[in-house]
């Protein structure tokens, strides 16, 4: 069965003696390995202001956290996402206050978020999901208007694009995750850009248990206790691996995605999500909408083609039950959405495949 996701690992006799040499060099915690990945972050995101992490849920934690969000504090978020986007914001003890989506494409909708601002909203969790861009024109009025943070979750966004420049520098706080299943993996681990410098230096006390680094540990002061996100030398090395490769296999998916848009435009049953003015998705999934939902999915199982909605709205979860609320747009999209395989697994005749299986209906 070609799987939705699977991970990308670089070639092994470039992987496994990078490995080896950090694991006996003696030094295997945060150390010049690890800084050398974040460095090369800095230069893949094009942003100087990078901390890697051990995972996206910490990186979302570490922007929460650097915004101050507490108990008494709303932050305004969408269930169409992965489980961590929301939990990240239930252990800060803010409440969530759902937003609605937009039908069409499943993201967040800027109107049902501006309705739901109040004097308590202290930021606004927007979800780059599946890799498609949401509609940030209108996100960055809202934050300019209001003066409420935008924290992006770009967990599954590495490589798309707004105004011609790669996610990761438009808002105060974008969040990226390198887990196992995503475009690129360093088996665990993730990372937070910042769009001010001066976020940086707090935030690093804070994935440090909130030491300073540069300082000795026997002179260090904990002002506010941190927490143990940093990376290891481990992730480190794999990571800087992985980025030699990542721009060619982030590539492979927008031609997998591409090529979608293209052949299944106007097919009987399907209808395309369309991409917002000046966004280019980077496909991690490739999303559409279709009737009559399971029998698609048994068409696609019948030439061993995974088919799935594949993530559970967040704001059925029993410990979400204070944000509930009636979101219409929501249940029209989760109700018909589905994905396909998109990665650097599907070849050309795969694809094609795909799409002349489609044409024959469900």
């Amino acid at each position: 069965m070609l799987p939705l996701v699977k991970p990308y690992i670089a070639p092994r006799d470039e992987m496994m003696p990078a490995i080896e040499k950090v694991l006996y060099s003696g030094y295997i915690a945060e150390g010049e390995a690890a800084w050398n990945f974040e460095d090369g972050l800095k230069d893949f995101l094009d942003n100087p202001n990078i901390l890697a992490v051990q995972s996206g849920t910490a990186a979302l934690h570490l922007a929460l956290l650097s915004l101050n969000i507490e108990p008494g504090d709303e932050v305004i978020s969408t269930p169409m996402t992965s489980e961590p986007t929301n939990t990240a914001i239930a252990i800060t003890g803010a409440k969530i206050v759902w937003a609605d989506v937009d039908p069409n494409t499943g993201l967040l909708d800027p109107e049902s978020v501006r309705e739901k601002i109040t004097e308590r909203t202290r930021a606004i969790m927007l979800v780059h999901y599946a890799g498609m861009v949401c509609n940030m024109n209108e996100f960055n009025k809202i934050s300019d208007e209001t003066g409420i943070p935008i924290i992006e979750d770009a967990a599954h966004a590495l490589g798309a694009r707004y105004q011609g420049k790669i996610i990761g520098s438009n808002s105060r706080f974008t969040c990226f995750s390198f887990q196992a299943i995503k475009h690129m993996t360093t088996v665990d681990g993730g990372a937070i850009a910042f769009k001010n410098p001066e976020d940086v230096a707090p935030a690093r006390k804070l994935r440090w248990f909130g030491l300073d680094k540069k300082v000795s540990r026997l002179e260090n002061d904990i002002t506010r206790a941190g927490y143990k996100y940093g990376i290891n030398n481990l992730t480190g090395i794999i990571g800087q691996i992985q980025l030699k490769h990542t721009q060619e296999i982030i590539d492979q998916y927008i031609a997998n995605g591409k090529f979608y848009d293209g052949t299944l435009k106007g097919l009987s049953g399907i209808t395309l999500v369309p991409y917002y003015k000046y966004t280019e998705p980077s496909y991690w999934l490739y999303t559409m909408k279709v009737e009559d939902r399971d029998n698609f999915i048994r068409l696609m199982e019948s030439i061993n083609i995974t088919a799935s909605p594949l993530h559970h709205r967040s704001d059925t979860h029993s410990v979400f039950a204070d944000s509930k609320c009636d979101l219409p747009n929501l249940e029209d999209w989760y109700n018909k959405y589905v994905h396909i395989p998109c990665g650097w697994w599907v070849d050309e005749e795969t694809r094609s495949k795909i799409v002349e299986t489609i044409k024959r209906g469900w």
